[in-house]
């Protein structure tokens, strides 16, 4: 019985990057990831952030609803409406998250070598379009998660103060929900041409 082991490159051979391990640089590591890859890490980010970015906004709306719901009682019904701004964050990353992998098509010949007129061209840049357009959902989305949150819980403190002032809050939290909406419509920008080569 014979263990085999890996090739291992030495701390000389990685300063001269010459060893079998030896990667020459970014472009080598970002070229030889699997466009699939990049595409799946691009889908998970995208409904990965929306999520956090509901969950943190209705962290802020709730426990400050509930919070001032001590003082005022009225307020307790009318605030949900910011837990649902919040919470529509996550489903534009659902929305994007669909969208996305309707464009991930497997490769219809799985053996081990490419045909000679392979498109990797269009393989890398369809992987790299959904992955920043995942990205670009989920980031904008947690950014809107938060700001409806802090609208949300401002709205709720004001409401239990002042009624008069629930309409003129909602207004801006309308404005920090349209921030995700904006970011889906990048994300469908950014992939519109993601087309991943069948053959």
């Amino acid at each position: 019985f014979e263990v085999q082991t890996m090739p291992t490159t030495t701390d000389a051979e990685a300063a001269a990057c010459v060893g079998s391990l030896c990667n020459k640089g970014w472009n080598e590591i970002l070229t030889h990831m699997s466009p699939y890859g990049w595409g799946y890490y691009g889908i998970a980010f995208g409904l990965g952030l929306s999520v956090v970015g509901a969950a943190w906004g209705i962290w802020l709306t709730g426990s400050c609803l509930v919070g001032a719901a001590v003082k005022a009682p009225r307020i307790r019904s009318k605030n949900l409406i910011s837990v649902i701004f919040c919470e529509a964050t996550a489903i534009y990353g659902v929305i994007l998250a669909i969208i996305l992998l309707s464009k991930m098509s497997k490769l219809k010949d799985t053996s081990d070598v490419m045909p000679d007129d392979f498109s990797y061209a269009q393989w890398y840049y369809a992987g790299y379009s959904v992955f920043s357009s995942g990205l670009s959902v989920g980031l904008t989305n947690i950014a809107s998660g938060i700001s409806v949150g802090i609208a949300g819980s401002s709205c709720a403190i004001a409401d239990a103060q002042d009624a008069s002032l629930f309409v003129k809050i909602l207004i801006v939290e309308i404005f920090a929900s349209a921030l995700g909406i904006f970011g889906i419509i990048v994300g469908i920008i950014q992939s519109n041409s993601a087309q991943f080569p069948a053959e």
